[in-house]
């Protein structure tokens, strides 16, 4: 299955556009952004969770990082509520699921192999800084290695907002909207943006908070064999 797979085109997905696929598990389904395998796969998808649903145990072989959008997101190592942000490294396992239901933005597959740095963060309770290039933004640090740099992003309302992006990147709305050339993103629509791409924007009039990662693209990669 390929889905977005060429890393050259900028893809905008509105979030009420995207239909909502089955999972392999009953009460589990998802919005799938990008991808490139089936069940095991190199994925970019926002999953939903229905109340006392789960998946059964596994290994994320290729990590797995995700963000909590919305409920509570369980697994044996704690509850994770809306804001939460967590990278689970390659050969970690655990067994996913939601009490009461939940909605998460998941990446599959995309980590250095050899990572093992845990991270888990509730955005929720880390304070913001001032951007020194940007000043109408304001930026919340979450992860950050040789290969990408992820952080939350406050936009003030009407700004203009732009960016360079020589190895890419993907933005999600959290909350609020910015426009784009003729498109306007809301709450939980997702961009990604190619190799040497910008990103020329204008927030709504109550501004925009998302999540950013920066970076990464030149190391799209898919599982061994697919």
């Amino acid at each position: 299955m390929h889905i977005n797979a060429d890393f050259s085109k900028k893809v905008i997905l509105h979030y009420d556009q995207i239909e909502w696929l089955p999972s392999p598990m009953v009460g589990v389904d998802r919005r799938m952004l990008d991808r490139i395998g089936n069940e095991v796969a190199r994925a970019t998808s926002i999953v939903r969770y229905a109340p006392n649903s789960k998946f059964s145990s596994h290994i994320h072989s290729g990590g797995e990082e995700f963000l909590v959008l919305d409920g509570i997101f369980q697994d044996e190592h704690g509850d994770y509520p809306a804001g939460s942000y967590i990278r689970n490294f390659p050969t970690s396992s655990h067994t996913p699921g939601s009490d009461q239901g939940c909605i998460i933005f998941v990446k599959l597959w995309q980590f250095d192999l050899e990572d093992r740095t845990p991270v888990k963060i509730d955005m929720n309770k880390i304070h913001s800084i001032t951007s020194i290039e940007r000043p109408a933004v304001d930026i919340t640090p979450l992860y950050q290695d040789t290969r990408e740099t992820v952080q939350m992003e406050i936009w003030q309302p009407n700004a203009n907002i732009q960016i360079d992006l020589p190895d890419g990147g993907e933005f999600l709305v959290l909350d609020g909207s910015f426009t784009d050339g003729d498109d306007t993103l809301i709450k939980h629509s997702w961009m990604r943006v190619p190799i040497d791409g910008n990103l020329n924007a204008t927030s709504g009039p109550k501004g925009a908070r998302l999540w950013v990662k920066m970076g990464h693209i030149p190391y799209a990669q898919a599982p061994n064999g697919i």
